[in-house]
């Protein structure tokens, strides 16, 4: 697929497509948006897509670090 298709004048989609929801946290581990968000990104104005980019940075914290497999047997 090319990017080509994607690119756009407006504000660009933070999609970096990792497209899995966190199941506890429910935002995209790629993007850190909500499946609302994602599903609305399309139809939203340029001011909510600001207000949405905005929120994304305070989002990563959110995404626990699983403990599981080899980072759980590592000593902290």
């Amino acid at each position: 697929m090319s990017d080509e298709i994607w690119s756009r004048d407006e504000i660009e989609s933070p999609c970096v497509r990792i497209c899995v929801l966190h199941p506890e946290a429910r935002i995209c581990i790629g993007c850190h948006r909500s499946g609302a968000e994602i599903a609305a990104w399309s139809r939203m104005s340029a001011e909510e897509r600001r207000a949405v980019m905005a929120e994304l940075p305070a989002r990563a914290p959110l995404l626990a670090r699983r403990r599981g497999g080899r980072a759980g047997r590592q000593r902290s």
